[in-house]
């Protein structure tokens, strides 16, 4: 079951809040506990039992830290089977079927006649979002920075809490363990709750879902067919897809929380609006970038131990945040890519860009468009030789041949598309910007702003009853 469904919104929504409502608050947590379960359920109910395992055996083992507070040699061995169970079952899921590809790549390169069989094994919805936010837990509670909780159920609903249990943000345990002892509904809460919901709704569904059919129309034609505007046009599209499909869902996720009684953190802050990949490493996917920068790039010594181990530092965070978002290629070489346009801008470009000049400014925001567009282009496509032939789509002066000398002038296909998705095309590029969430907030509680969320619900649930819906991307990652 994912946000944007009309069983969703119509059916589990509403009976889960009446429910919500209507029960003691002592009983809430126990509710949400269940009822993020049967979400799941409805989604992956083969994997119901795995996420309680991880519920249980990180439970006992938080328990047990605290248990043998003062000798480290339990202690630190509790915390390495807690992150060998935690990390084992994610790498098993997500990238075992990588290595036996890899192993028989390697194989076939040295004539090895040798081949190991892959698995089929399915990705549990979820995985890599509630397994770092366990992982966290676990390690807080070893740290010392939060005491373990005495509730299984109110561990449970921390992990399974149904508005960031598939796709995030991902919410580190300090930053709720006080509304899962105590928190309070409100009706100004619901319905601040409801309009950002519908927001993330209409991002996802009016804008993603129908700029999405743009990127999948230049992929139908064939990489190989289309023109260099057309190549340019469709990373755009791509881009823009996964920005408001990522940051609606993220909103949905955000205002449910709220209409819960919980504060979660804001996932994005109009990352297309940077004006360096460091800044936009700052906007996009907030709490991704947290939990690595709190529990890999500090713990490795962050920027405290010189400029070669800094390197270094960032080097692992890079290569770990490609590698979580899938097991492929393309994925590391996305993160590699980050990695080094940061070092650079560390070292020689950054202040340059973030200069207070119109010049830096629309030299900035032009080196932000083509990152953007490459970066995302990178992440987009797996197969190597695919994502050769887009990226020499995309600068066919680099590997010149006829057929690209030709495609650097046709903007025949291009023109076409532009003109079917123009309105598409501009509102994206709007909405990507402050201007309009920051006019919202200033009419949300007036009787325009209830105006504008009744008008933009009732848009995206008729695009959703004709049947304009794709899944969410990062359920992929």
């Amino acid at each position: 079951m994912v946000f944007s469904s009309l069983s969703f919104i119509f059916v589990f929504l509403p009976v889960f809040l009446v429910l919500y409502y209507i029960f003691p608050a002592k009983s809430r947590n126990l509710l949400l506990f269940l009822g993020s379960l049967v979400f799941y359920s409805i989604g992956d109910p083969n994997c119901l039992v795995l996420i309680l395992c991880s519920i249980t055996v990180n439970f006992f083992i938080g328990r047990g830290l605290e248990r043998f507070e003062g000798r480290d040699f339990e202690r630190k061995l509790l915390l390495v089977l807690s992150l060998l169970y935690n990390f084992g079952f994610l790498m098993f899921f997500k990238y075992t079927n990588f290595f036996i590809e890899n192993i028989n790549a390697l194989l076939r390169i040295v004539h090895i006649p040798w081949r190991f069989y892959t698995w089929n094994i399915t990705l549990p919805l979820g995985i890599s979002f509630y397994t770092f936010q366990i992982a966290s837990y676990v390690i807080d509670v070893y740290l010392g920075k939060i005491k373990a909780d005495r509730s299984f159920v109110s561990l449970g609903a921390y992990l399974c809490m149904f508005p960031q249990l598939i796709a995030g943000p991902i919410v580190v345990y300090s930053d709720i363990r006080n509304a899962l002892k105590k928190r309070t509904i409100s009706i100004s809460g619901f319905d601040s709750g409801l309009k950002t919901f519908i927001l993330g709704l209409s991002y996802k569904v009016i804008i993603a879902n129908r700029i999405g059919t743009l990127w999948n129309e230049v992929c139908t034609i064939g990489y190989e067919s289309i023109s260099t505007p057309l190549a340019w046009l469709g990373a755009f599209a791509y881009s823009m897809q996964l920005y408001f499909d990522f940051c609606g869902y993220s909103l949905m996720a955000v205002g449910l929380g709220e209409m819960l009684g919980f504060r979660m953190p804001a996932n994005f802050r109009h990352p297309y609006t940077a004006r360096s990949v460091t800044d936009f490493w700052h906007r996009w996917h907030i709490t991704l970038s947290a939990w690595f920068r709190e529990y890999v790039y500090i713990p490795l010594g962050g920027n405290r131990r010189g400029k070669s181990r800094t390197i270094l530092n960032l080097l692992a965070v890079w290569l770990l945040t490609g590698f979580w978002h899938g097991a492929a290629w393309n994925f590391i070489l996305w993160g590699l890519f980050i990695f080094v346009l940061q070092i650079i801008e560390k070292n020689l470009t950054l202040k340059w860009l973030n200069a207070d000049n119109i010049f830096a400014k629309i030299l900035s925001h032009t080196y932000m468009v083509f990152y953007i567009l490459v970066s995302w282009t990178i992440f987009a496509i797996s197969d190597f030789g695919e994502l050769g032939i887009y990226l020499n789509r995309l600068f066919p002066f680099l590997i010149m041949d006829t057929g690209s000398a030709k495609s650097l002038f046709d903007l025949s296909d291009c023109m076409r598309l532009m003109t079917d998705y123009a309105p598409l095309l501009i509102a994206s590029i709007i909405f990507a910007t402050e201007y309009p969430e920051r006019l919202f907030a200033r009419i949300r509680n007036r009787f325009i702003g209830v105006a504008v969320a009744f008008i933009l619900f009732w848009w995206s649930v008729y695009y959703l009853s004709i049947g304009l819906n794709n899944p969410f991307l990062y359920f992929r990652y």
